[in-house]
């Protein structure tokens, strides 16, 4: 037997939804919707919702489980899962009205504007095609908007992954006379925290970011229409020095002393070399404890990352060739940012270079000599980065390397998977949108009652303490999970 909470709300009666729980027998691979079916044909519940097809196709049965969108055709049951409506007005119980949705594809006319299609040849219909076919398998289950942090937590009017998908579709059409780019950047392009949510609960696998936000960003840099100013400012200081932001003292390269002979290789990122240089030294203490030598070359640059987010695509093919051949003779190469992880394995390949890039949690987590850590008393909570959680596909391994140290207590928070906020340009070009959801994440974190919050991203470290310290809560520590393990080696 398994218990199930489905949300119920009707409006003649209920001032809001609520949770009521139901225990039904599992039977092997049993869905979402046959578990609803199963619900009211033990209980008579009179659930209400929608289905059709039952084959992943029509969209129609989209629902919120352990609130994220899915399809109640292809989610797979769980013991003590939340079946909730979608973040839309409910008309009843599991049943949305999407009429809302539906009015503002219609009010932005989100239709082919053509007045000359015989002078579009089949090469470019084909080429069309092959631009836009990433995008147009969508079948409007509306599991992207209910998940999107920045259109459920943040004031700031954004279309949202849906909207965006769909404004990407047409823009790319040579048929379209209208100029759909601007209808972008009303609809706020940059207020993508490029956190990759709506790409993980699509059943279609459609990654909106990439193959829609981000590039109509490139291209609205190319006709001079982005990037933000606050922007423009990566660029410059790629420009001139390399790394995406200005140096605070010395930069961590220059102070440390290299191993020549290691074949382990640590890509600094901007962040670290020129901001959180602690960071690094705390990864040489603890590999010393670990018997482990890295070498920390010199020459390497920024990975691009804020570049790409933003659309400004131009120096890229530059940086990576510069980092490829820096780091060509090495067997391994190491991150400590998670945005830098992901766009080293993700986005490099692209341009050329295709190194064995591995998050730090990945390289240490089998590693560790924990006979010589001593106990560490505190209780910690996890804060899963975008680009590590989905960029990379790493969630356990931090969490097992927080087990393996002693003494401390380990709190899962409601949802450690949701964006903070820092990502895709937010933190420097809108801050508001940034704070908004680093205050709700802050939230999630004070109820775990941890002493600290621990992550592998430096920006995420500076976006949780400025929402921690705007929500009352700046005794929480915001720590990387290397200076978590140097407690316990100290």
């Amino acid at each position: 037997m398994i218990k199930v909470y489905v949300s119920r709300f009707d409006k003649a009666i209920d001032e809001k939804p609520h949770l009521e729980c139901y225990e039904i027998e599992k039977t092997p691979q049993m869905k979402v919707l046959d578990a609803l079916q199963a619900i009211n044909e033990k209980y008579d519940a009179d659930i209400s919702f929608r289905s059709s097809c039952r084959a992943g196709q029509c969209g129609s049965c989209g629902i919120l489980f352990n609130g994220n969108g899915a399809l109640a055709c292809q989610k797979e049951i769980k013991d003590c899962a939340r079946i909730e409506a979608l973040k839309l007005p409910i008309i009843k119980d599991l049943v949305v009205d999407r009429s809302e949705i539906e009015n503002k594809v219609k009010d932005l006319q989100l239709s082919l504007k053509c007045q000359h299609h015989d002078e579009i040849n089949e090469s470019v219909n084909k080429q069309n095609s092959e631009n836009t076919k990433k995008v147009r398998s969508c079948i409007e289950c509306y599991s992207c908007l209910s998940s999107c942090p920045v259109v459920n937590i943040a004031t700031e009017e954004f279309g949202g992954p849906y909207i965006m998908r769909y404004i990407s579709k047409f823009e790319s059409d040579p048929r379209e006379d209208f100029d759909r780019l601007k209808e972008s950047l009303n609809e706020g392009l940059y207020n993508c925290t490029s956190c990759g949510k709506c790409m993980a609960v699509c059943p279609k696998n459609i990654n909106t970011f990439g193959d829609a936000i981000e590039r109509m960003r490139a291209i609205a840099c190319n006709r001079k229409l982005g990037p933000l100013a606050q922007h423009v400012e990566f660029n410059e200081n790629i420009k001139n020095t390399g790394r995406s932001v200005s140096c605070e003292g010395e930069s961590f390269i220059s102070q440390i002393d290299n191993y020549k002979d290691s074949k382990i290789a640590l890509f600094t990122g901007c962040m670290l070399d020129h901001k959180m240089q602690h960071i690094g030294h705390t990864l040489i203490n603890v590999l010393k404890a670990n018997g482990i030598e890295i070498d920390v070359p010199e020459g390497q640059v920024c990975c691009g990352s804020p570049l790409l987010r933003t659309g400004q695509t131009e120096l890229v093919q530059e940086l990576v060739d510069k980092n490829k051949e820096i780091f060509k003779d090495y067997d391994i190469i190491l991150t400590l940012c998670s945005g830098c992880g992901a766009t080293l394995k993700n986005n490099h390949p692209e341009y050329g270079s295709k190194l064995n890039v591995m998050d730090i949690s990945e390289f240490l987590v089998d590693k560790l000599d924990t006979d010589k850590m001593k106990e560490v008393d505190m209780t910690v909570t996890w804060h899963d980065p975008c680009h590590l959680g989905r960029g990379q596909g790493i969630k356990d391994q931090p969490r097992e390397i927080i087990e393996q140290i002693k003494g401390v207590e380990f709190k899962e928070m409601e949802y450690p998977c949701q964006c903070c906020g820092a990502g895709g340009g937010i933190k420097s070009g809108k801050p508001e949108i940034a704070m908004e959801l680093s205050k709700a994440k802050a939230e999630m974190i004070k109820k775990t009652k941890a002493d600290a919050v621990i992550t592998i991203c430096p920006f995420c470290q500076k976006n949780l303490t400025d929402g921690l310290n705007a929500s009352g809560a700046s005794d929480i520590k915001v720590m990387h999970i290397l200076e978590l393990l140097q407690k316990a080696y100290e």
